[in-house]
């Protein structure tokens, strides 16, 4: 029997609200709609970590961040790591990735935090000596660094990466987006680099929130337009072969992210004044969002980082609405890829899947972005499986996440999982065959830079069970109990009113982080 072929679609910064399948009523979505009205939607999806490479190293290898040690951003995955593509290919599968990887660092700058040489040990190029070597500081953990790509014409992706034996790279994000795509982009249009970035943006007075700019990219040159035409390429090249092998192409998008730069019509496509108030802008009394809350108020706000800010409601208003645009032209590509399909005739033995990296505040508490506080929007991510094996719209409430895709992937594709994986199946809540009737899952977050008013790093342990999140923080982090039933915002702390709750789910989390203790190495005789 034929295996089936897959195509993973993956966005960036995603909320699973910020869809028309997910009840949004006004970002238009009719491709991605289409995949839900022929499949399975999860309603209640979680990352295993809310930050790009932890939950994208959780993706490829089907394990926490606690075991496969990219525990926070700016820490690459071990080329030592299994992951499920390379189980794929190793089991027939041709393997594609188009677009973004963010498996290894692709800023080209320094760490922002290293121990300090007084108290631990360092080698003699000034490397601190680990307590397990790790080994990741050569050529072939430069693979995404942006400086390279752009100073050396001859470097491109190592080749088999991760498991991909195809790879068109996309590193940063939006309208500064490099790698592969710059130099498609130059090809196209020599002066493809003053037309993007804020210094070469068109200015748009009406637009004042953070990290937004009107970028002079024409819709067909943006980034999310060469990932459909790679993605087009690579369709058309494998239905033109003589080659009978299954593919994987894992197609995923940079946007939408900040900075917010979303192309021609897709700038204005939106009216700010269309979009809704969060119902808890001016709400949340965490030391962090007191703290961001405060910066804004006294002038002092850093808001061009990476890191969560607090944000007006009309500054939310307007990165809602670019944010849309970004969405709608995502959309606009996967109608071209699904199309390419049906004309190929592929799309008959192709397994369809959407889902994005982590969420996004988007003004949920008054708070832009993502960091160390897990609200819904953040941890809550979109997930669609369509089959050909019977395509028919569902929904189902079952409980799944991200280390739970590559297992399933597997077991669709009848490949026994490595020893060592850690996510479960939800093939059978796709079929409606045999539900994991999961009752809680767990989520990791490990930050190694010291902001947001704390002095030490974070640590966070999330357990989400059908009615409740529940998180652990130390050493300063809060510690949360929130009924989402009852209190869909967040907002009224049960930690203290409900210390047999409190218990009850102290005991649960703790079981599952027993759980999930790493099972590898084997042992490799009897002692």
């Amino acid at each position: 029997m034929k295996k089936p072929n897959f195509l993973l679609f993956i966005t960036d910064q995603h909320r699973a609200d910020n869809l028309g399948c997910y009840g949004n009523e006004i970002v238009k979505t009719p491709n991605i709609d289409s995949i839900a009205g022929s499949g399975t939607q999860f309603e209640r999806f979680y990352v295993a970590n809310p930050l790009c490479m932890p939950n994208r190293s959780s993706l490829m290898t089907g394990r926490f961040p606690s075991v496969h040690g990219v525990r926070c951003n700016g820490t690459p995955l071990s080329l030592q790591a299994r992951t499920y593509v390379e189980h794929l290919a190793d089991n027939g599968y041709d393997t594609a990735l188009i677009g973004k990887s963010h498996l290894q660092n692709m800023t080209g700058r320094p760490p922002g935090w290293s121990p300090n040489s007084d108290d631990f040990a360092v080698d003699e190029n000034g490397i601190p000596q680990q307590a397990f070597d790790w080994d990741m500081q050569g050529a072939e953990y430069e693979n995404e660094n942006p400086n390279l790509w752009r100073d050396d014409k001859n470097h491109d992706v190592k080749l088999p990466f991760y498991g991909f034996e195809h790879v068109d790279l996309c590193t940063e994000h939006s309208d500064e987006v490099g790698g592969a795509y710059e130099r498609w982009l130059l090809e196209k249009e020599p002066n493809g680099n003053t037309m993007r970035g804020r210094k070469n943006c068109t200015s748009d007075n009406k637009i004042t929130t953070p990290q937004a700019w009107k970028t002079q990219l024409p819709e067909e040159l943006y980034p999310s337009a060469y990932i459909g035409d790679m993605t087009l390429d690579y369709l058309d090249s494998h239905a033109a072969s003589d080659d009978d092998n299954p593919f994987f192409v894992q197609c995923s998008f940079p946007d939408p992210h900040h900075p917010f730069t979303p192309p021609g019509k897709y700038w204005d496509m939106y009216d700010p004044d269309d979009m809704p108030i969060p119902a808890t802008v001016n709400d949340g009394d965490s030391s962090m969002e007191v703290f961001l809350r405060d910066q804004l108020a006294k002038g002092e706000a850093v808001r061009h980082t990476q890191m969560p800010y607090a944000a007006t409601a009309r500054e939310v208003q307007e990165a809602m609405a670019l944010t849309f645009g970004m969405i709608t032209m995502i959309d606009d590509q996967i109608g071209r890829i699904l199309g390419k399909l049906k004309e190929l005739g592929l799309d008959e033995d192709t397994v369809i899947i959407f889902t994005s990296d982590h969420g996004d505040y988007m003004g949920d508490h008054g708070l832009m972005l993502k960091g160390p506080l897990h609200l819904q929007g953040m941890i809550r991510v979109p997930f669609i499986w369509s089959d050909p094996d019977g395509r028919k719209a569902g929904t189902t409430s079952s409980l799944g996440q991200t280390i739970d895709i590559s297992r399933t992937i597997l077991e669709r594709a009848d490949i026994n999982p490595y020893w060592g994986i850690q996510g479960t199946s939800i093939l059978g809540d796709i079929t409606g065959k045999a539900p994991t009737d999961r009752d809680a899952v767990l989520i990791e977050d490990d930050r190694q830079r010291i902001n947001l008013g704390f002095t030490r790093f974070q640590k966070i342990r999330t357990l989400i069970t059908e009615q409740y999140r529940f998180t652990l923080g130390y050493p300063d982090a809060r510690d949360e109990l929130y009924d989402l039933k009852a209190d869909p915002g967040e907002l009224n702390n049960l930690w203290d009113s409900e210390p047999e709750l409190r218990a009850q789910l102290t005991d649960q989390l703790m079981r599952m982080v027993l759980e999930y203790q790493d099972p590898t190495p084997l042992a490799t005789a009897v002692a």
